[in-house]
C-alpha cells in the first residue's frame, strides 16, 4: 500500500463590473479594490475544485564512501 500527498485546490470567481479607459486600467481599478477588500469572495463564489494526487520523493538513504 502506497501513501498519496492530495493537493486540493478551489476556485473562487467573481465578476464585477467597472468603467474605464482600457482592460489594463480596468484591471488595475479591481485589483486596486480587491486588496482594500472591496470584494471578498467566500463559498458563494465558489467555482470549481481539482484533487492532484502524487506518490511523495522517496527519501535517499545516506551512505558513506
Amino acid at each position: 500500500m502506497n501513501t498519496y500527498k492530495v493537493k486540493i485546490t478551489e476556485t473562487l470567481e467573481k465578476v464585477v463590473e467597472v468603467e474605464a479607459r482600457n482592460k489594463r486600467e480596468a484591471e488595475q481599478i479591481v485589483c486596486t479594490e480587491y486588496h482594500n477588500e472591496k470584494y471578498v469572495l467566500d463559498a458563494d463564489n465558489f467555482a470549481r475544485v481539482n484533487f492532484t494526487a502524487e506518490l511523495p520523493a522517496k527519501k535517499r538513504e545516506s551512505y558513506e564512501r
